[in-house]
């Protein structure tokens, strides 16, 4: 529930229309469902704006099904990050709207459409080989209600990709920049606009990339302000971030 459902239920009550123990059976479950091998938070909507999102890996596939089988009785959009197509399947065998995002690994269930605001979220990648966390960024951008600019292969090698690139980058709201290797590309793009820059480093690389480590220390120790670092192939973390920001008034 969010703070307008919960505004309307208990002004239906005030108002008559709805019985104190209908209100309660609604409330009965909140502010968590109890399944036994999760316990979902039907309350962060309100504390946050953003109902819980599920991350799949790890979990079963009945364990994936049976959460988002709770959490669509609450007319909840659902989120499920770093999904398999079988966890896809058996979601959609009992909610056939579900979506799978084949290259973010997402499933998406959505049962309202979130308002947008006109401001945009870049994605900018150094390479192709980026893409898979980029549409992790930008597909949970867009779940959450946002534009995105996709800007990809645009890395430090052939940086007049980038330039090409500026007027549009530039008239976005957040720049996220994904990013392998020596993770170079979010100190320059830090460096040419007036924007917050999230840098997700990303574990595509040779031996001494060390599965990201390199990227991640360079995006940390950038010179240029404004740069802001989340985990190594964390899409997720950086399209939801990006979205709190490009939603501020």
């Amino acid at each position: 529930m969010n703070v307008n459902e919960v505004e309307k239920l208990l002004n239906d009550v005030k108002n008559g229309e709805t019985s104190v123990g209908d209100a309660l059976e609604v409330l009965k479950n909140f502010p968590y469902t109890d399944l036994g091998f999760a316990r979902i938070d039907n309350h962060r909507e309100i504390r946050t704006g953003y109902p819980e999102i599920i991350y799949c890996a790890g979990k079963t596939i009945d364990q994936v099904r049976e959460i988002f089988r709770a959490m669509s009785v609450r007319e909840n959009n659902i989120i499920g990050t770093r999904a398999s197509k079988e966890m896809f399947e058996a979601v959609m065998s009992i909610l056939p709207d579900a979506v799978y995002y084949n290259e973010a690994r997402i499933i998406s269930l959505q049962k309202k459409k979130p308002a947008a605001p006109e401001t945009r979220i870049a994605v900018i990648t150094a390479g192709t080989s980026d893409i898979p966390v980029a549409e992790e960024a930008a597909i949970t951008a867009e779940l959450l209600g946002n534009n995105v600019l996709r800007i990809y292969d645009a890395g430090v090698a052939g940086i007049h990709r980038l330039v090409d690139k500026l007027t549009e980058i530039r008239s976005c709201r957040v720049v996220i920049v994904i990013a392998g290797m020596e993770g170079a590309l979010a100190s320059v793009v830090g460096g040419l606009v007036d924007k917050p820059v999230i840098a997700v480093p990303t574990s595509v690389g040779y031996g001494a990339n060390f599965g990201g480590i390199s990227a991640l220390l360079a995006m940390l120790t950038s010179c240029s302000s404004g740069v802001t670092v989340v985990n190594i192939d964390n899409g997720f973390g950086a399209g939801f971030s990006a979205s709190i920001i490009n939603k501020l008034n």
